[in-house]
């Protein structure tokens, strides 16, 4: 079972349901990965979605990552993926994946960029950052990358959103 929870700051667009955007993007994060067993386990998976400001992620960006920027999403995860791999899900009642944080303005001004909606890259930042939280790095080389990337368009496609790599091919 996966439970995912979402705060939603007011610089989000208040008429959109950003928590069923963050919900349906977190399950299919992990549908399409390496720990999909956990979508239909009885251990219960938990992790958390901020929908915050570009303030909030550049003071977390600077903290954590000494990169003193706004971001357009950061992960923070409770285990490590050889940790993760290693859990014997029958032996486990709860496995706290860890929190994912979104900046609001950053979010649209890519969205804006790369003529999508801002639901669907924010969608794809969920996944991405879910992703994070499960073990997946795009940094440690090409073939990770790749991987994670795969991963990203065919969760993102059982939700109906385009492939978000294809979308930033623009002449």
């Amino acid at each position: 079972m996966i439970l995912v929870e979402a705060d939603v700051d007011g610089e989000w667009d208040s008429r959109i349901d950003w928590r069923s955007i963050a919900n349906k993007a977190a399950r299919a994060a992990i549908a399409h990965s390496h720990h999909a067993m956990l979508a239909d386990s009885s251990v219960q998976a938990e992790l958390s979605v901020k929908f915050t400001t570009d303030a909030e992620l550049r003071e977390l960006n600077a903290a954590w990552r000494d990169k003193d920027k706004a971001t357009n999403v950061l992960s923070f995860p409770m285990l490590d993926g050889d940790t993760l791999f290693a859990l014997d899900v029958a032996d486990v009642g709860e496995i706290l994946l860890g929190d994912v944080a979104l900046a609001a303005g950053v979010c649209a001004a890519e969205a804006g960029d790369r003529g999508i909606a801002v639901e669907s890259h924010a969608a794809h930042l969920v996944a991405h950052g879910v992703l994070h939280l499960l073990g997946y790095d795009h940094e440690t080389g090409p073939e990770d990358a790749e991987v994670m990337e795969a991963t990203e368009r065919a969760a993102l496609a059982s939700i109906g959103i385009a492939d978000p790599y294809q979308a930033e091919v623009r002449s």
